[in-house]
C-alpha cells in the first residue's frame, strides 16, 4: 500500500484550497530613489523600468502605487557629487532630501507606509557606509553609530513610519532604539538589514543609488557569503538588540539562510529581491527565453515558502498587476 498524493492534485479548486503559501499585494515593498530638481525621471540603464525621480515625480509615482494597492515603499536619497563629503553631512540635515521627501509623501499620501533606508554610502564622497578610520581605511564602527542615531532622529521627525538601517554596523539596532526611545519615538519600528551579504548581486543598485565605493569594497562590514551560521547569529543578535523585523539581502541565492532564520526567530522576516536579480529577470524576458510572469510568481512564492513575510522588490508594480488579473 502506498500514499496517493495525487488525489489532492486532481481538482484545481482543491489545489487552490490546499495551497500552503500565497502572495498578496500587501506583502510587497517598492523601492524609490529621489533626486534633487523637478521633472526628473531618469531610467537606469542596467535596470529597465527603474528610475531616479525628483520629488514631484515621486509624488506622481506614489499616486500610481496607491492605485495598484501597494501599501509600502522604501526610500533612498541620491544626491549630487558636489554635496557629498567625508561624513555624509547631507544625511544629517533636518531639511535633507530624504526628510523633505518623507514630509511631502506623508502630506499627500498619508495612507502609504514609508520606510527609510538609513545609511551613508549615498552621501559620502568615498562611497562607504560611514566615517572612515584614517589608519585602517575602513569604516569606524562606533563613530558611525553616533551619526546614525542623528540621521534616525531626522527621519523620525520628518514622519517616517519605519527605519531600516542598512550599513551593517555592529550595535546599530541597540543604538537607534535607545536614541529613538529617548526622543519619544518608542513606537517607531526598526527593520534591520540583519543579514546583509557582500554580494555581486548589488551591481545595478550602485548605478541607481550612485553609491559605489571609491576604493576597496565593503567586505569588512557586510557579511561573507560563504557563511551560514554567522548569518543566523547576525539576525538573532539584532533581535536581541530590539529589531522589530529582520531582513536577508540578497534573497534568491540565500533561501537557505532565509529558512534558517525563519525557523529560529519569531520576528517577521523580510527579503530584499535585489537589483542584480531584477536585472537578470529583465534580460531573460528581453531575450524571450522564459515565461516571465510565471517565473516571477514562482520566485516570489519561493521567498514566501522559505519564510519571508515581506518582499522588497523592483517587480512590485508588475506583481500587483498580475495579482489583480488573477483575483
Amino acid at each position: 500500500m502506498f500514499k496517493r498524493f495525487r488525489r489532492l492534485r486532481m481538482n484545481e479548486n482543491l489545489r487552490l484550497m490546499l495551497r500552503e503559501n500565497s502572495l498578496k499585494t500587501q506583502d510587497l515593498i517598492y523601492p524609490l530613489f529621489v533626486v534633487e530638481g523637478s521633472g526628473v525621471k531618469a531610467e537606469i540603464s542596467s535596470m529597465n523600468g527603474v528610475f531616479q525621480m525628483s520629488l514631484d515625480m515621486i509624488l506622481k509615482e506614489c499616486e500610481e502605487l496607491v492605485g495598484l494597492g501597494i501599501k509600502a515603499i522604501i526610500l533612498f536619497g541620491v544626491i549630487e557629487e558636489a554635496k557629498k563629503d567625508s561624513c555624509g553631512s547631507e544625511a544629517l540635515d533636518e531639511n535633507s532630501l530624504i526628510a523633505r521627501t518623507i514630509r511631502a509623501i506623508k502630506k499627500d499620501y498619508p495612507q502609504l507606509f514609508i520606510i527609510s533606508d538609513l545609511c551613508f554610502c549615498e552621501y559620502t564622497d568615498h562611497g562607504h557606509c560611514g566615517i572612515i578610520e584614517p589608519k585602517s581605511k575602513s569604516v569606524d564602527n562606533d563613530a558611525t553609530l553616533e551619526i546614525s542615531a542623528k540621521q534616525a532622529l531626522i527621519h523620525a521627525k520628518a514622519g517616517v513610519d519605519m527605519i531600516a538601517p542598512s550599513g551593517m554596523m555592529d550595535g546599530i539596532i541597540a543604538t537607534l532604539r535607545e536614541a529613538l526611545d529617548k526622543a519619544g519615538y518608542e513606537n517607531l519600528p526598526l527593520m534591520s538589514y540583519s543579514t546583509k551579504f557582500a554580494s555581486s548581486y548589488y551591481g545595478p543598485f550602485r548605478e541607481v543609488a550612485n553609491s559605489a565605493p571609491s576604493y576597496g569594497d565593503r567586505k569588512s562590514y557586510q557579511m561573507d557569503f560563504h557563511n551560514g551560521k554567522e548569518a543566523l547569529m547576525e539576525s538573532l543578535e539584532d533581535e536581541v538588540q530590539g529589531a522589530d523585523i529582520l531582513m536577508v539581502k540578497p534573497a534568491l541565492a540565500y533561501l537557505d539562510v532565509v529558512k534558517e532564520i525563519a525557523q529560529n526567530s519569531n520576528l517577521p522576516l523580510c527579503v530584499y529581491n535585489v537589483s542584480g536579480e531584477y536585472a537578470m529577470f529583465q534580460a531573460a524576458k528581453k531575450a524571450g527565453v522564459i515565461d516571465y510572469e510565471k517565473m516571477l510568481m514562482e520566485t516570489m512564492i519561493a521567498f514566501k515558502r522559505a519564510g519571508a513575510k515581506l518582499i522588497i522588490t523592483y517587480h512590485a508594480k508588475e506583481l500587483a498587476e498580475i495579482l489583480r488579473k488573477e483575483s
